[in-house]
């Protein structure tokens, strides 16, 4: 196999960049390790402690100091689909632990909020910011010093990345993230989508509306759609933190029973010391970190991922930027079409040949680095399988040779778009990212009149009035991570699509972000500097034209670009949004958190980044 030469450039100059924080990393994690994680070092007074509502057996097991002892991370609550089946797993994985002589206790949990219940609505406010507080959740979980290795239940949003990101500042143990699987397959996402803009033009009521939203999100497991929760999925089987094959089965079934059970007597061996131990600082490399910037391209994943990822890097001593994602962009095929990219669902990509299928493909043509660690061992190509149930026993096969649904899953060699359907925007706007998968041709470049507003609400208005007509490139602004924590924008989705409906060009600038739903209509996101920074974004005024080209890369306010950057930013009075639903206990968050194009992370000092 040869490296794609594209490919290889941006994992060498990732490696060159981070060359002295990768070291620092590495160096931190070998003090740590050194300092020793068995319980040993444990006084009788802290042991006691650490074990005093186990078992009997898990007793003896611990105070031995032989017994390997998993931490588990959870992410479990019952209201959310996703999170759900994870009730039953720390009983699963202790059971599971005890086959192979081990132990297992429940370390700690983590928040996990659902952005589909918070759209909209003031809680959003904390979404983003959720992350870097599962981060430290997961970083408390681990501090007791009780475990060997961690097992981490986690599916959607913020939560994976905070999960990683905290165990990252553990990265002299071994890690290994266990899936709970999509429910399967409800309404056809095109038909909810139809639903929607019916509903945003009055021609169906409410009750149609939520039968139809009941009808696609309708029991445990994620929401079937290619959003960040299955894209953090993807991410953490092409990274090797995923059993092979484990991704996409869904909840509840004896396979993913086995595969859970698998995971466990894997973390076992993998922090059982020999040629396994495995610790996840050495598996989280700048190719294991392409590997998932690849995959993401490759599937037309998320775009919280441009800030997940780059944050995710950086807990590693890597640095990632936005220019590193649009040049393997522009290499990386498309393979997937999955619903916003698509009306399938990620129960047809899996049934289509999944991960195994896609991962193989992307080998083949030199898209992915395969001397890597994982949790599986070395090399990717332990990755190229499907799991299956045969008379009770787990078993991997090789993946299918070819796609059984080839408008789903397309080979690597003819694929839906020669490029990885991601965007670097850049002009006198400042930078941005645009998701153009999804997007038709003549939707590629928009060059229009700026109608501008302080926040969604504001465009739902004066679409509800009737004032939005012609073709408009809308303008949120102060809905940045300093401003008001970042929030998604996914209300804008139906109003925009349906004036694109109706024969107008239209497109979205904002500071703010879009997450996985970004979907037909072109929309630069995650724009920086943001309006509370004095960016741009905040210069700009209604009937302003700007030009957004997906093509080129281009994004810019078009006319006297002198008079433009003279012009003194607006402003906007934001302690409104400061409050209520907690978003008080969040002002140093808002104070202190970095760029977007950096991560929007509050683990790096927004001052020093800049220089």
């Amino acid at each position: 196999m040869t490296m794609n030469n594209v490919v290889a450039r941006v994992t060498a100059r990732i490696a060159a960049r981070s060359e002295i924080s990768r070291a620092d990393y590495l160096w931190r994690m070998k003090a740590q390790g050194e300092k020793g994680v068995e319980r040993s070092i444990l006084s009788c007074g802290n042991l006691a402690h650490g074990f005093a509502a186990c078992s009997p057996s898990d007793k003896a097991s611990l105070a031995g100091d032989r017994a390997v002892n998993l931490a588990i991370v959870t992410s479990y609550n019952d209201m959310l689909s996703a999170h759900q089946p994870y009730g039953d797993y720390p009983e699963i994985i202790k059971k599971a632990a005890r086959e192979v002589k081990a132990t297992a206790q429940v370390a700690g949990g983590v928040p996990a909020m659902c952005d589909g219940v918070t759209q909209g609505q003031d809680g959003m406010d904390l979404s983003l910011f959720s992350r870097d507080v599962i981060a430290m959740a997961t970083a408390i979980a681990l501090s007791h010093n009780m475990f060997d290795a961690g097992v981490y239940l986690g599916i959607c949003d913020k939560i994976v990345p905070g999960m990683l990101i905290g165990a990252l500042a553990f990265g002299h143990l071994p890690a290994v993230f266990i899936p709970a699987g999509p429910m399967p397959s409800g309404l056809p996402n095109d038909e909810k989508s139809r639903i929607r803009q019916l509903f945003m033009e009055g021609k169906v009521g409410r009750a149609e509306l939520l039968e139809a939203e009941a009808k696609s999100y309708h029991s445990p497991g994620t929401c079937t759609f290619y959003g960040t929760a299955n894209s953090n999925q993807m991410l953490m089987e092409i990274m090797g933190l995923h059993l092979p094959g484990s991704s996409f089965v869904n909840p509840g079934t004896p396979l993913r029973n086995a595969l859970t059970r698998a995971a466990v007597h894997r973390a076992v061996a993998l922090a059982n010391g020999g040629d396994a131990i495995t610790p996840l600082g050495e598996l989280m490399n700048e190719k294991t970190i392409v590997n998932g910037l690849v995959g993401l391209l490759a599937t037309g994943g998320s775009t919280n991922h441009t800030l997940h990822l780059v944050a995710i890097a950086a807990a590693a001593g890597l640095r990632v930027t936005w220019e590193d994602m649009s040049e393997l962009s522009e290499v990386v095929p498309l393979m997937t079409r999955i619903y916003p990219n698509g009306v399938a669902d990620v129960n047809h990509f899996q049934a289509a040949g999944g991960m195994g299928f896609l991962m193989r493909e992307l080998l083949g043509g030199g898209y992915l680095h395969s001397d890597v660690k994982t949790v599986a061992g070395e090399g990717l190509e332990a990755y190229c399988i499907e799991a299956k149930l045969i008379e009770g026993e787990l078993v991997f096969e090789p993946a299918p040779k070819k796609s059984a649904l080839p408008k789903v899953l397309a080979p690597a060699d003819n694929p839906f778009s020669a490029n990885g359907g991601l965007k670097l925007l850049a002009g006198n706007l400042g930078k941005a990212v645009v998701k153009t998968s999804a997007l038709k041709p003549e939707h590629l470049i928009v060059e229009a009149p700026a109608r501008v507003f302080h926040s969604q609400n504001g465009l739902q208005e004066a679409f509800k009035a009737g004032e939005l007509s012609g073709d408009m490139v809308a303008v949120i602004r102060f809905s940045g991570p300093r401003a008001i924590g970042m929030p998604e924008l996914h209300k804008l989705t139906p109003l925009l699509g349906i004036l694109q409906d109706r024969g107008h060009q239209v497109a979205l600038i904002t500071d703010g972000r879009m997450s996985g739903a970004s979907g037909k209509v072109p929309a630069a996101i995650h724009l920086a500097p943001e309006a509370l920074e004095g960016g741009a974004i905040a210069k700009i005024r209604d009937g302003d034209i700007i030009r957004l080209d997906a093509r080129v890369g281009v994004l810019e306010f078009v006319g006297d670009e002198k008079e433009f950057l003279s012009r003194t930013p607006a402003t906007e009075d934001l302690r409104s949004s400061h409050f209520g639903m907690g978003r008080e206990l969040f002002g140093r968050f808002r104070e202190n958190v970095g760029r977007a194009d950096r991560g929007a992370s509050i683990f790096s000092d927004p001052k020093r980044a800049e220089k």
